[in-house]
């Protein structure tokens, strides 16, 4: 179980560090290619996305690679799975069902983190 988790875990991290990272770092304008939603949301709630999927990522790695509030992995996991509910919801809103294929496979593994975590 303790591979699984690291599999697992890890993968979602290096996943939400990367689409974190770019939801902080680049422009409205930049970001529209790969993300059509973020011409109707407000910029600020685009980089507060990135800002929790960066600090999920790391909640999945650090209490479990430091043996200190383990827990706080579970809570971490627990918060993506959230995220991607909100992602499938947004998807849904705009007519988009067909580009949930991602967010729906985000959903498993992250809920598959908390099994794993707990």
């Amino acid at each position: 179980m303790e591979i699984a988790y690291w599999i697992v875990g890890g993968l979602l991290a290096v996943f939400y560090l990367y689409a974190g990272g770019k939801k902080i770092a680049q422009s409205q304008e930049r970001l529209l290619p790969m993300m059509g939603w973020v011409d109707r949301v407000p910029m600020p709630l685009v980089r507060t996305i990135g800002v929790l999927e960066v600090l999920g990522a790391v909640g999945l790695i650090l209490p479990r690679l430091t043996g200190i509030a383990p827990w706080l992995a579970v809570a971490a996991a627990a918060g993506l799975v959230l995220i991607q509910v909100g992602g499938i919801a947004v998807h849904l809103s705009r007519g988009e069902a067909r580009l949930i294929g991602l967010n729906i496979g985000l959903l498993v593994a992250a809920a598959a983190a908390v099994w794993l975590a707990m």
